[in-house]
């Protein structure tokens, strides 16, 4: 059961005035941040070399959201929030390192820029990757809420640690979330994504707000509002600010605060806070700040700002700060004392940080993916009493025994909940035996239906998720690239995102412009995903499983046209049902069909390498050439199994490439170049492709779209001019 216990709805978590030891670290970390920023200025001849940001001006907001983030919760900063770093316990040459790239850099290993943080560390919220918050990041942080919610509704544990174990083994609590009360401590976790306001157009922002309201999700919404973008102001980019915006989303709590006003944006993040833990619902705050230091440090100030920035300089938070707390009793002296503590902390930091190594060139390409869960084929292909299945019913049952195996599982997206159970009916009673909870429908939002994987994965729930048709996976190619593909390699291995994304694909007979379209060659330029694609059942149904159980992202290609074997020719993609449990390796090819050994001695054979629907366009035409033909359905096209695919072309010295999608530029076309690189030597012939013609759509008219498509009638031709070459 959950031991993050939530607090009752009568539990009053409003915080008196900060304790003085809290505010006396406070103002040395707000110190900190300051001499960090003009240090930085005055030595930017090094610390420019790579480009970064610093929290001048919004020290206090960051600072008082730091108080209330404890190492049960969750973080998604900006990068502007290296206050809020050091107010969660980080040091400034931990800070500094990622400002130099170099290899002890905490969160990247030198990989990505200063305040992009990823940690899981005792003690400190988890901070999950992110890309650079311009506002993608609401979806992942939505995701990760979206998460936690889940598991208390399953009575699951999140992978942070319960807060009373922490405390109870006796370890401290480096931040400022150390010294607030008891009771505030061990509440129930919640997830902060801080986010500036320009970012707050994004559309990629409604939709995770929409979710959040939608599912009333633990998660606050801190927006620093500065008035700016980069050189745009804020009347040049928006109608009304995010707390005016907010309004539009009905469940969601909204606050303002002066976030250069330290006392009053405590108080604010206080009640924020203990709303969220109370689990009455997600929170927006927004919070006006002025902008002292540069958008960046590659966009001057001086260059566009003019008298705007002694205005903001009159809301500068720390001769603020210092004047309150000179009026509740701290002493000019003992201020003064802090200040030099800061100072002297900084400058120390900042030489460490200088003599600290570099990371080693040789480690470039470590951490694209974590290792498989699943390297070798197990359980029964074909057990005995198993009946044929179709590849649709294959998928269902696959993802059944996911969920009835894995209670972190979850599926969700258009359609796929309720009654319907998918447009294909492939989630077909799923949401009536596993409850609304864990299958679910989604708004129209293929980029939170993306990117939510993300934050789902980094705080322990497993979710597959369903894009309707690939025609419609545009929208959500944001989040794949930045926050999927990239969370791994970036955070150095610590954030690889789990997340099986699975995407009926392919013409299947009058299905038109935007349900009938490939997209694998996309997908393909995108580094740090794999891409599957089945063509029968039995296939389905293990490459399913070993996608799910991939620590990486995984998305999973479905030939409508192959679902239920109604198309002339695709019999053979039903398949007598393995049974459940069964898995298979992805990157690892299989021989669809072998050619008979007196051909290929005798030099009158080829290989068909292809995968889907071509394998049985192939296996239909190979008829014509009797035990000349041995089809490599390639199964996975990322990782490809490129041992094999060398294996048969320098078996039978000829092969043709074959593709549903448009061959110009596509994936089809750069196997048969590597294979003419690698394999020159043992070829007897060139390398043929075959794709469908090089046009932006399918027709909806059957005869225009069978004119465009490679059918069996076409591949045979090719197949023809290739064994007499």
């Amino acid at each position: 059961m959950l031991t993050h216990a939530a607090p009752t709805l009568e539990t009053d978590f409003t915080a008196a005035r900060p304790s003085r030891d809290l505010l006396a670290r406070a103002y040395r970390l707000l110190r900190t941040a300051d001499d960090m920023a003009r240090l930085y200025e005055e030595n930017k001849a090094v610390t420019a070399k790579y480009v970064h940001a610093t929290a001048r001006g919004h020290e206090a907001i960051q600072l008082a959201a730091a108080c209330f983030l404890g190492p049960h919760d969750y973080a998604a900063p900006y990068y502007r929030d290296d206050a809020l770093l050091l107010g969660l316990g980080l040091e400034p040459y931990e800070l500094m390192l990622q400002l130099m790239a170099k290899r002890d850099d905490p969160f990247s290993g030198g990989r990505t820029y200063y305040c992009h943080p990823s940690l899981r560390r005792a003690g400190f919220p988890t901070i999950p990757h992110q890309s650079s918050a311009t506002g993608m990041q609401a979806i992942p942080a939505t995701g990760v809420a979206h998460g936690l919610k889940y598991l208390e509704s399953q009575g699951l544990n999140p992978l942070t640690p319960d807060p009373r174990d922490f405390y109870e083994s006796g370890q401290a609590v480096p931040g400022l979330f150390g010294l607030l009360p008891a009771e505030v401590r061990t509440a129930a976790p919640l997830v902060l994504c801080s986010i500036g306001d320009g970012a707050m157009t994004e559309g990629e922002v409604s939709e995770a707000l929409q979710m959040a309201v939608l599912h009333q999700l633990p998660i606050i919404y801190l927006v620093q509002d500065n008035e700016w973008g980069i050189s745009a102001t804020g009347r040049e980019m928006r109608a009304m600010d995010a707390y005016e915006f907010a309004a539009g989303f009905k469940g969601l709590h909204r606050l303002q605060v002066d976030g250069a006003d330290f006392l009053a944006s405590y108080a604010c993040l206080s009640e924020a806070a203990a709303t969220v833990r109370a689990r009455r619902g997600p929170v927006l705050v927004h919070a006006r700040c002025p902008l002292l230091g540069h958008h960046t440090s590659g966009v001057r100030r001086e260059w566009y700002r003019g008298d705007n920035l002694a205005q903001h300089a009159l809301q500068d938070p720390l001769p603020r700060l210092h004047q309150q707390l000179l009026e509740l009793g701290f002493q000019e002296e003992e201020l003064q004392e802090l200040a030099q503590q800061a100072r002297a902390t900084v400058q120390a930091d900042y030489q460490r940080a200088l003599a600290a190594p570099g990371p080693d060139p040789a480690t470039f390409q470590n951490h694209e993916f974590a290792p498989p869960a699943v390297t070798q084929e197990q359980g029964e292909r074909s057990p005995a009493g198993a009946e044929k299945v179709t590849m649709v019913d294959a998928a269902l049952h696959a993802v059944d025994d996911i969920l009835r195996e894995f209670p972190e599982a979850l599926f969700y997206g258009q359609d796929v909940g309720g009654e319907l159970g998918g447009v294909f009916r492939e989630a077909a009673l799923l949401a009536k035996k596993y409850g609304d909870a864990r299958v679910f429908n989604t708004p129209i939002q293929e980029a939170y239906i993306v990117g939510s994987t993300a934050g789902m994965s980094a705080v322990g729930a497993k979710a597959i998720v369903e894009i309707q048709f690939a025609d419609y996976i545009w929208p959500g190619l944001n989040q794949l690239v930045e926050e999927l593909s990239k969370s791994c390699y970036l955070s150095n291995g610590q954030f690889p995102v789990q997340s099986l994304i699975r995407v009926p694909i392919g013409a299947y007979g009058g299905g038109g412009p935007y349900h009938s379209g490939s997209v694998e060659s996309t997908l393909l330029t995108i580094r740090g995903i794999k891409v599957v694609y089945p063509s029968n059942a039995a296939d389905m149904k293990g490459l399913l499983r070993a996608a799910f159980l991939d620590p990486n992202p995984v998305v999973l290609l479905e030939h409508k046209g192959l679902y239920w074997s109604k198309v002339p020719g695709t019999e053979d993609a039903k398949t007598m049902e393995p049974a459940a449990g069964y898995v298979i390796p992805l990157g690892q090819a299989a021989v669809a069909q072998a050619a008979a050994e007196d051909k290929v001695r005798g030099g009158e054979s080829c290989v068909v390498i292809t995968y889907g629907m071509g394998v049985h366009w192939a296996k239909t035409a190979s008829k014509q050439f009797s035990g000349q033909v041995e089809i490599l359905d390639l199964r996975t096209l990322n990782p490809l199994d490129w041992e094999a695919v060398q294996a048969a072309v320098r078996r039978h010295g000829k092969a043709l490439v074959l593709t549903e999608e448009p061959l110009l530029n596509s994936f089809a076309e750069s196997l048969a170049g590597r294979i003419q690189r690698h394999c020159f030597p043992q070829l007897d012939a060139p390398v043929f492709t075959l794709g469908a013609a090089n046009l932006p759509a399918i027709a909806l008219n059957v005869d225009l779209e069978r004119q465009m498509l490679p059918n069996p009638d076409k591949v045979a031709a090719a197949l023809e001019e290739l064994l007499g070459y």
